[in-house]
């Protein structure tokens, strides 16, 4: 197998994994709060040839020395985005939409070893009975969704209303006047890159993050105390997806035309090794 061929081969396996990335936009371009990826590329290694011995034959170029040969590119990072996306008014009152970059509210998930935090910015919640005969605020999933201490939120008794303010603050007024008061668990993600997709539109640490040396708290920090003045959400309203659908389009014909042109050079290739090979 000749360079052409290898390089284009290369590069073929990483154009396909950027079409995946923007063909998961593309789906996900109505789910609320989802949160778009780019995949960054970056060169393999470049082999140079030194055409001229001395550089002093070559005063007076103007492009570098020597002829440089790649080997192809590859994803050098897949990046989410963490703009905000536009909010959509819903006049429900467990809807919650985050109005400030990176929070996100936290979600206990089962898990082979049990439960495990999970996060996510969609605020669709529900209520779902309990064996006791209460009511846990869950997501459309029916993960239970936590409390700044990380307990589940039960809310006992019959709910009459929820007054939900911007600091996540929730105030349950029950039909015989009593109210109730539970607080949100929200984390700010200052690190999304070390985390990884579980699915169901929900954000996590990756199975091996004891190998990668990093310390919980330089990825995230839970808004507790204090810091929970700076939580900004609105209740009766969800985030929506920032995915861009015209760019992603855009984004797609190009990878698209980029592949044809990688299988081309490899059609190529073919054909001259075919002519060489047919030489007597």
């Amino acid at each position: 197998m000749n360079r052409t061929m290898l390089t284009a081969t290369n590069t073929l396996s990483q154009l396909q994994k950027q079409m995946d990335v923007i063909s998961h936009n593309i789906a996900n371009v109505d789910t609320t709060g989802y949160k778009a990826q780019k995949a960054t590329f970056t060169d393999l290694l470049v082999q140079q040839f030194n055409n001229q011995r001395h550089a002093a034959s070559e005063v007076g170029r103007l492009t570098p020395n020597g002829i440089r040969q790649g080997t192809g590119a590859r994803l050098s990072q897949i990046q989410m985005v963490m703009a905000q996306g536009s909010i959509k008014q819903t006049d429900r009152e467990l809807d919650l939409a985050f109005t400030k970059e990176g929070q996100f509210f936290r979600i206990e998930v089962p898990n082979d070893a049990g439960t495990e935090i999970q996060y996510t910015r969609d605020g669709a919640f529900y209520l779902s009975p309990t064996p006791d005969n209460d009511m846990m605020l869950v997501t459309s999933n029916g993960n239970s969704v936590l409390d700044e201490n990380n307990n589940r939120i039960i809310i006992t008794g019959q709910p009459k209303e929820y007054q939900i303010n911007e600091n996540g603050q929730i105030t349950v007024l029950m039909e015989n006047g009593i109210s109730e008061t539970y607080y949100l668990g929200v984390t700010q993600i200052d690190k999304p890159q070390f985390l990884e997709r579980k699915g169901g539109n929900l954000l996590g640490l990756p199975n091996n993050f004891a190998e990668l040396n990093v310390d919980v708290e330089d990825i995230l920090t839970d808004l507790e105390g204090l810091d929970r003045n700076l939580i900004s959400m609105r209740q009766k309203a969800l985030e929506q997806s920032n995915v861009d659908l015209s760019q992603e389009m855009t984004d797609l014909m190009q990878v698209q035309r980029s592949y044809q042109f990688q299988s081309r050079s490899i059609n190529l290739a073919d054909q001259m090794m075919g002519l060489i090979n047919g030489i007597r």
